[in-house]
């Protein structure tokens, strides 16, 4: 499903979104494209019913997906010998 395309132009459509296919967008999320991810995951389940599991799990991931494209995303750990970076030691710099 492109952005522009929208789950309620097919009613039947949105009545078969599963938690599977928010996975699948989210799958392999990065901070670059998080934002883009996190509109195409609200238009899929915007039509779909209050308690649906895969609008929950929708709305979970906008949430994780806002934080990951405002805040970014950081890893890894510091090496012996080595200086850790600001950014991984000091959350105001996240």
């Amino acid at each position: 499903m492109s952005e522009s395309q929208k789950p309620s132009n097919n009613p039947t459509q949105a009545l078969d979104v599963s938690v599977d296919d928010v996975r699948q967008l989210v799958h392999a999320s990065t901070p670059h494209f998080s934002l883009q991810l996190r509109n195409r995951i609200r238009r899929l389940i915007e039509d779909l019913p209050a308690g649906h599991p895969a609008r929950l799990e929708g709305q979970f991931q906008i949430a994780r997906l806002d934080e990951l494209g405002y805040d970014g995303e950081v890893r890894g750990q510091q090496s012996d010998g080595l200086e850790p970076l600001a950014c991984v030691t000091d959350p105001k710099l996240r």
